[in-house]
């Protein structure tokens, strides 16, 4: 029995109309657990607190994520952008998830990404982008590859997000410092996205910061900073926006706000309403959607794997990624931004009592409750604020700590670290992954081909080898080589069997070949291995195979080679085989 109001859902009922069986929703999960007054007030607390703190984010990361001109040009509000985002794809986000305490909503991790697609496609791309995006993401789901985003190594996913924090805080520089970028003609200079050419057009117009900007940014930064260390369960970031807008009243100083820039912030969700779609903008913004979707991906499920660790329970990775699917699809509808899990709210979800996708439900109700009562206020809030308040996101997405430690690491780790943030500043955050993905393949491969050796044995073996100092496998008999395989046999090492007959002073009547070592072999190296085979019948050399574990023997019963060899020259243990040539 479940005290005071309880809900309680039979777990057989649900899953009977589930589309797929591996598609469970943890708030099925939950509700079928018992849903208590208990839980439901410790939700209800965590959803007001997350709210609290996602108000002036989601507002700052719209704001940083569409330029000016372009939001001019498509009538759109950043500020409510980012709100509505947060509304309904982190309703959604909770609902269809796999995270029981999964926060969704706009990120600092999608502003590069964002800002670029708008400057070249406008906001019609970046909507249509969104959309794709999102069904990529339910195709993902669908495919089964949530498991696989654990094989993003840690150097690329810490030299992506650091370069992402400098674009960051690089972005916050004209409103941190007030600058006016009018040129001598009164034409406004848009800022590009491009992180060189970005400090370069800020570096000539940097005599123009206002001196009454740069007081109210660097107020809220340490009030920001101050709060965090000393009140870090209070929702610090609403706190110091609004002192710092009250500030801004009562010195009456003249400072740059959200509504001078961008007018009034609707007090309404938009009806949700179909991209235009165009073949040909598709095609443009394909490449776009691809890295949103692996960037969703990626951000979402470690933010799943960091709740994990705060809960003791386990997220389900395909259903998360349908749920942000879902949501994604739905923010371009509702004309919002991309969306996925955010760190930082769900780990103050958790921190605050929320224990049930509930929790981000109530958040986004409780966001929208804002939206609708607060536009008119929000409206006067400093862009030097919430500048502040980016560079704080900023400064704490870096992860410094953990890109220090990494310095430390192999050199081929931090060559990986450094060449993905390398490129993600200067260059692009698709190139920058991939060439990270592809740098680590290569350098994994080059460790396990060193890993891997093909050693023989020439008359008693050594004592201090482990393998060869078996007295089973002393006394080996004339015109018999014996010669082992280490570790995976791949094209990474394949190439080291190919003339190992030939290292042999005298053709061996008799060669043994253990594979006890090898654990999985390719297909490179089968035809390394099948050149031997025809080798030692051109030399009329018996071939023997020993220890074959369960992957290599079944590739080499599916190429035909254990029939090549015969299933007489395949023994179990090498001690078998040269027992046999013995007698």
């Amino acid at each position: 029995m479940q005290s005071g109001i309880g809900i309680h859902i039979p777990l057989g009922f649900p899953l009977s109309f589930c589309m797929f069986p591996w598609y469970y929703p943890k708030i099925i999960v939950c509700l079928a657990e018992g849903y208590s007054r208990k839980k439901f007030m410790g939700d209800l607390a965590a959803g007001l607190t997350v709210a609290v703190i996602a108000l002036p984010l989601a507002m700052a990361l719209g704001i940083a994520s569409i330029p000016v001109d372009v939001a001019a040009q498509s009538a759109v509000s950043p500020p409510s952008a980012g709100l509505v985002t947060a509304v309904v794809a982190g309703f959604l986000i909770s609902l269809l998830g796999g995270s029981r305490v999964q926060i969704g909503g706009p990120t600092g991790a999608f502003i590069v990404v964002v800002y670029g697609v708008c400057l070249r496609h406008g906001y019609a791309g970046l909507v249509t982008a969104t959309a794709l995006a999102g069904v990529l993401l339910i195709l993902l789901a669908v495919a089964r590859v949530g498991r696989f985003i654990q094989f993003v190594p840690y150097p690329v996913t810490a030299g992506f997000t650091t370069g992402i924090a400098v674009i960051i805080a690089a972005s916050q520089l004209r409103d941190f410092f007030g600058l006016d970028l009018r040129d001598a003609s009164g034409k406004m200079e848009t800022l590009p996205a491009e992180f060189i050419e970005k400090l370069s057009v800020l570096g000539r117009y940097f005599h123009t910061l206002d001196v009454s900007t740069v007081s109210v940014a660097l107020g809220t930064l340490l009030a920001l900073v101050w709060m965090r260390h000393r009140m870090p369960r209070a929702p610090y970031y609403l706190i110091a926006v609004v002192l710092a807008s009250i500030s801004v009243v009562l010195f009456g100083l003249d400072v740059e706000t959200v509504g001078s820039r961008f007018g009034a912030i609707p007090r309404t969700l938009p009806l949700p309403a179909l991209p235009d779609f165009s073949l040909a903008l598709v095609r443009e913004v394909f490449p776009d959607a691809v890295t949103i979707a692996l960037l969703c991906a990626v951000e979402s499920l470690l933010s799943a794997v960091v709740a994990d660790g705060m809960t003791g329970y386990r997220h389900k990775s395909d259903c998360e990624l349908l749920g942000q699917g879902v949501a994604n699809v739905a923010s371009a509808l509702f004309a919002g931004l991309p969306a996925t899990g955010a760190i930082a709210r769900t780990a103050a979800n958790v921190k605050s009592g929320g224990t049930t996708p509930i929790a981000g439900m109530l958040h986004a109700f409780l966001l929208l409750g804002f939206m609708l009562a607060a536009a008119p206020l929000a409206a006067q809030i400093p862009l030097a604020a919430l500048s502040a308040v980016l560079l704080l996101v900023a400064w704490n997405m870096s992860q410094l700590d953990h890109f220090r430690s990494l310095l430390s690491a192999p050199r081929s780790d931090v060559l990986v670290l450094l060449v993905t943030f390398f490129l993600t500043v200067v260059v692009d955050l698709t190139v920058a992954v991939g060439t990270g993905m592809v740098l680590a393949s290569f350098l994994f491969m080059k460790r396990m081909a060193d890993t891997a050796e093909v050693k023989g044995l020439v008359g008693n073996g050594e004592e201090g080898d482990e393998d060869w100092g078996l007295p089973q496998l002393r006394n080996i008999p004339e015109g018999v080589e014996v010669y082992q395989i280490n570790g995976p046999f791949f094209f990474g090492c394949a190439d080291r069997l190919k003339d190992v007959l030939g290292a042999v002073a005298k053709t061996p009547r008799v060669f043994i070949l253990r594979m006890r070592n090898v654990p999985t072999i390719d297909a490179t190296g089968m035809h390394a291995l099948s050149e031997l085979v025809d080798k030692c019948q051109r030399g009329g050399t018996r071939l023997v195979i020993t220890g074959l574990q369960p992957q290599p023997k079944r590739a080499l019963e599916g190429a035909g080679l254990i029939k090549r060899i015969g299933a007489s020259n395949i023994f179990s243990t090498t001690e078998e085989a040269l027992n046999a040539f013995r007698a």
